[in-house]
């Protein structure tokens, strides 16, 4: 079997966990055709535990652990004009120095780099093709977050949209294939760098159809007589921070008066202050859980209220694939287009998410889990996806160099 470097901002497990959903079946699709050599850093305590497991399925992992928050001071201090603090953040020596040494070791035939920030990991002028995993275009999310935040933040997050589309922009021409997870995310990276729209392809998302199934028994782990009303996702990640604490300010007040009550639950570890404030007796806020299925399994509603979203959500496919309603904004919705399929309602005010969720409640939607459980198995099966990976690797019969970034 042919050499194959594999490189993660972090670490690629457990599968069914938010970020690590596709770089862990990608990994594994890759494990059946190479010699992977990982290398991927890890940034919470909680995940040393899988490293070994990892090692079953791979040649080699190296695994750097950092602390987020001294990570963060470090990387502000490395700082030079123009470059993006994630790019700064991601960037370890230790890392960087493994994947010299794998390179002049081994011969590796196939570098696949998942998340840009990545590829400052790599030697200049490597004559190696490497497939890059942008997964959506994250400078784009920080230009948003800039408009949506006061002083100082907005000039913050402004600089690092600037700085980190320079950076996506070399990085996508040091690279033989530009991956985005959906149609709608290539199409932006293709505006936004046209120089790279020869290299630039989509693949989507995919889920586990017999993890994430309705067939499934899970007990109850709601109040009883309450249907429930559930957000899955990091509740560290500001985006779902803003989702949550729109959904409880805006949507919630309309609902809580009906008969029986709706409970809110938020599922998802590492909850922030903001997201633990929300808690009441109508509002559950859980923080880490060992599996999100008995959530979902008894919800009577999903919801994907973010109104500030990047590519495919894996919450939204989830809900699907447990035979489930979901209501989402138009913004969780894009990269899937599933909505016209009638699988999935979209809303995208108060008023609207608020209405579309007592009608399910009401049993008014009473089809719509059938046909997003269909819709998934159609659509958005792993094996199906990763079809897509495997011809840009097939095609991989002549080396490009990598340019310094």
């Amino acid at each position: 079997m042919e050499e194959l470097l594999f490189l993660a901002h972090r670490i690629p497990y457990p599968p069914n966990k938010g970020d690590k959903i596709r770089s862990w079946n990608i990994l594994k699709h890759l494990t059946g055709r190479y010699r992977v050599r990982l290398g991927c850093l890890i940034d919470d305590p909680h995940d040393l535990q899988y490293v070994t497991g990892l090692e079953r399925h791979c040649a080699e992992v190296m695994a750097v652990p950092i602390n987020p928050r001294l990570r963060r001071f470090r990387s502000l201090l490395a700082l030079k004009p123009g470059m993006p603090i994630s790019a700064a953040y991601f960037h370890h020596p230790a890392l960087s120095g493994w994947v010299r040494r794998t390179i002049d070791t081994h011969d590796v035939k196939h570098v696949f780099v998942y998340s840009s920030p990545m590829m400052a990991s790599l030697p200049p002028g490597l004559r190696i093709p490497v497939t890059l995993d942008f997964v959506d275009v994250d400078s784009e999310k920080w230009r948003e977050m800039s408009k949506k935040s006061a002083p100082p933040k907005n000039w913050i997050y402004a600089r690092e949209a600037r700085t980190l589309l320079a950076f996506e922009r070399r990085a996508a021409s040091a690279a033989a294939h530009a991956l985005f997870c959906s149609r709608q995310e290539a199409a932006l990276f293709i505006r936004r760098a046209p120089e790279a729209a020869a290299k630039t392809e989509w693949m989507l998302n995919g889920v586990d159809l017999d993890y994430f199934s309705p067939a499934h028994r899970f007990p109850d782990p709601f109040p009883l007589g309450r249907p429930a009303i559930v957000f899955t996702g990091d509740m560290s990640y500001w985006p779902n921070i803003d989702a949550v604490t729109w959904f409880v300010r805006d949507v919630l007040p309309a609902l809580i008066g009906r008969t029986p009550r709706p409970v809110f639950a938020i599922v998802g570890a590492n909850p922030s202050d903001a997201v633990l404030r929300l808690a009441n007796e109508d509002v559950i806020v859980t923080g880490r859980v060992a599996d999100i299925r008995p959530y979902l399994a008894h919800a009577s509603a999903v919801v994907a209220p973010l109104l500030l979203a990047r590519g495919i959500q894996n919450k939204v496919l989830e809900g699907m694939a447990m035979g489930k309603a979901v209501i989402a904004t138009e913004a969780a919705e894009e990269g899937l287009d599933v909505a016209g399929a009638g699988a999935l309602s979209i809303a995208d005010d108060a008023t609207q998410m608020s209405l579309r969720i007592a009608e399910t409640l009401d049993g008014a939607h009473g089809d719509m889990g059938r046909l997003a459980r269909q819709v998934v198995e159609e659509r958005f099966a792993w094996p199906k996806t990763l079809e897509k990976l495997d011809i840009l690797l097939d095609g991989d019969d002549a080396l490009g160099e990598n340019k310094p970034l």
